[in-house]
């Protein structure tokens, strides 16, 4: 899709993803290795009670199930900036669902402009988890006038 066929406050919703423990436990060894993730017996003394997701491995299983859709498919020509805001812990068994909010439209020169999507995140019981601002440079259908 070309920037310019971008539409303001237009909103996507997400295929759900279940964070699977095997999984999350195998991220977390990789890439966050640290014991609230990896631990079982040391999580239990938190206040969480039990093993947490890294943060970036639940934004990622939603990422996935959103590259699933390639919103700007072939005309997208570089990411540029995102920033994830974590608010709630998410546990193995979680169910994320997100929906995708186009929440910027910038022009930047004649050939591509800046496409801005906010993702929301939310569990099973409805509880907002993380939220997610992406910024992406998109191909110009027409030049500006």
């Amino acid at each position: 899709m070309y920037f310019d066929d971008f539409i303001l406050h237009e909103t996507l919703q997400i295929a759900p993803v279940i964070i699977e423990k095997e999984e999350m436990v195998a991220f977390a060894k990789r890439y966050d290795n640290i014991p609230l993730h990896t631990d079982e017996e040391y999580a239990k003394c938190t206040h969480f009670g039990q093993l947490i997701a890294p943060g970036v491995m639940s934004f990622m299983s939603v990422w996935a199930n959103y590259l699933q859709i390639d919103l700007a498919g072939e005309e997208l020509l570089a990411g540029k900036s995102t920033k994830i805001e974590w608010f709630k812990p998410v546990f193995a068994g979680d169910e994320l669902t997100a929906e995708v909010v186009v929440t910027g439209l910038k022009e930047r020169n004649e050939k591509n402009g800046i496409v801005e999507i906010t993702f929301y995140v939310k569990n099973q019981n409805g509880d907002l988890v993380l939220t997610d601002v992406t910024e992406m440079i998109v191909k110009r259908r027409r030049e500006m006038k």
